[in-house]
């Protein structure tokens, strides 16, 4: 490095700025310890984890759905414009002699609102400019205007307000489902940090009890041989001591492995990091496990989980979903019978062509009371002339009056529905109970576990005090050891199987978000 330095000419002391830059760099490149609670590990899996931040797109976008269903009850708007030319020779002696001419032009705006209860209204205004050199005519130009309503409401088919709405109803049904999907991908993803970092607990504890262990093993090891230099122990003694101190070494390495494990699979549900950073960063969980005992009551645990468990939600929902199906392919088989009423009002002006003596037949054009486009729209707003329409439009399609296989399939598919909901529900009522099953039983394990463990303790203890009196050997001394590590390993095991089992209830109850106070306002928010 200094050769190169000076290649370079560059000055001694900003080598050394350099060099030091580099290790800063270098240091903060290597590995980094992050120190969890629990609260803080499922705080970020709930703003970063994949699978949430994907089911919170999902949830948004059956929300936006919502509005574009909404949307198709919104008025619309249609204008219009048109311009045309006709010249030709005179073919009629009502004509003008030598070249024919018409020119037009057309306005129309229309307002068009779908109703609530399935029919349609519209409103719209027209206008129609005619100008040409056709003899015999009162005015010219002519203007036309037709404020024009229409109203069409079906009678059978497609009447009523739940089968106008079915876009809304569909959607909102969808956004139902879509949150309790959700909810129940959060509180999965709850219970897979709880999970992943108590059993990284687990781990890290079993690799400190391993470790405890190879370190009883080496003192041993070290008190023999001093033993057997001085002649206290004959020389075979230290076989066993180190076979056991090569067997706890072994064990070191498989609880290290595990460690790592139960670690990246803890970063990848945080989404901590990924691919080749993940052995940058090292968890370092700061809750142990307690032993907090609780009692369930069975009967009152049923009743939560069919009101709370969103997977039951869902099959409701989907239940009503199925339903609306069904009364909606009812409807589509009825005839459809339309009502169409229209009421419209004209308006006329124009040019008023003032012929000698009044007589038209003359052909000869004195001259002209002016008219407007303003008149004619006058006339029509003014109603001066009533004008409606009423008619009747009956349609039977053959195909959905003869054959019943879309009702057959509609009402197949709520059966199916119904059917997977009691099966869940069964088994949603298997898994509560095995769940406090499972609470009852750990609680036992925990607390056998912690006498069978002070009971190793004190084993080992007397083990140790009668090799030093010689009154038992190096083997008896290993196996309490080991015997020792086994019951603070299955000591640990216990409790913290006994945390997971708490936290399985919470989560076959439906009530996890509820003891932990997450709202599905936080998923995926910064």
């Amino acid at each position: 490095m200094i050769k190169m330095v000076r290649k370079l000419n560059i000055p001694a002391g900003l080598a050394i700025v350099w060099l030091m830059v580099s290790a800063l760099l270098a240091q903060e490149a290597g590995p980094r310890e992050i120190s969890l609670s629990l609260e803080e590990a499922i705080y970020r899996a709930l703003k970063h984890n994949l699978n949430l931040v994907a089911e919170v797109y999902s949830t948004e976008k059956a929300s936006e759905n919502i509005s574009v269903a909404r949307e198709s009850f919104l008025p619309s708007l249609g204008i219009g414009y048109g311009s045309s030319r006709i010249a030709k020779r005179s073919t009629s002696w009502i004509q003008s002699s030598g070249t024919f001419i018409s020119s037009t032009q057309n306005y129309d705006a229309k307002l068009t609102q779908r109703l609530p209860i399935g029919g349609t209204l519209s409103v719209s205004l027209a206008s129609y400019i005619s100008d040409s050199n056709q003899r015999f005519q009162l005015y010219n130009p002519s203007y036309d205007t037709q404020l024009r309503f229409d109203f069409t409401q079906p009678l059978l088919r497609d009447f009523g307000p739940r089968v106008a709405k079915r876009e809304i109803i569909v959607a909102r049904q969808n956004y139902a489902i879509s949150e309790a999907q959700l909810k129940n991908q959060v509180m999965e993803t709850i219970y897979q940090v709880e999970e992943a970092y108590w059993n990284l607990v687990l781990a890290q504890e079993n690799l400190k009890v391993k470790q405890q262990s190879l370190q009883l093993a080496r003192d041993q090891l070290a008190k023999t041989r001093k033993e057997i230099e001085v002649g206290q122990q004959a020389s075979i003694e230290i076989l066993n001591v180190q076979a056991a101190v090569s067997q706890r070494e072994a064990e070191i390495v498989q609880a290290e492995a595990s460690v790592r494990t139960a670690e990246d699979r803890l970063k990848v549900i945080l989404n901590l990091t990924s691919g080749t950073d993940l052995a940058t960063v090292h968890l370092i969980p700061s809750e142990k496990p307690e032993f907090k005992p609780v009692k369930v009551d069975l009967k009152e645990a049923l009743q939560t989980a069919l009101l709370k468990r969103p997977d039951l939600q869902i099959d409701n929902l989907t239940i009503e979903s199925k339903r609306y199906n069904y009364d909606l392919t009812r409807n589509q088989l009825l005839p459809q019978l339309d009502l169409n009423f229209s009421y419209w009002s004209p308006g006329v002006s124009g040019d008023i062509l003032l012929y000698r003596d009044n007589n038209f037949l003359i052909g000869e054009v004195v001259g002209k009371i002016p008219g407007s486009l303003w008149d004619s729209f006058r006339d029509a707003s003014r109603f001066l002339y009533n004008n409606w329409s009423v008619n009747f439009t009956l349609t039977i399609p053959l195909a959905d009056f003869i054959s019943r296989s879309k009702l057959a399939l509609a009402q197949t598919e709520l059966a199916e529905a119904q059917a997977k909901q009691k099966a869940r529900e069964q088994q949603a009522m298997l898994e509560v109970s095995e769940a406090v099953n499972n609470i009852e039983t750990l609680a036992k394990s925990v607390e056998a576990y912690r006498v069978a463990r002070e009971y190793a303790e004190k084993l080992l203890e007397a083990e140790t005090k009668k090799l030093a009196v010689g009154l038992t050997t190096n083997f008896f001394v290993l196996d309490a050891q080991e015997k020792l590590a086994a019951a603070r390993s299955a000591e640990l095991k216990a409790l913290i199987d006994y945390n997971l089992a708490q936290a399985r209830l919470e989560k076959v109850l439906g009530t996890i978000l509820e003891n932990r106070k997450v709202s599905l306002g936080q998923v995926g928010q910064k």
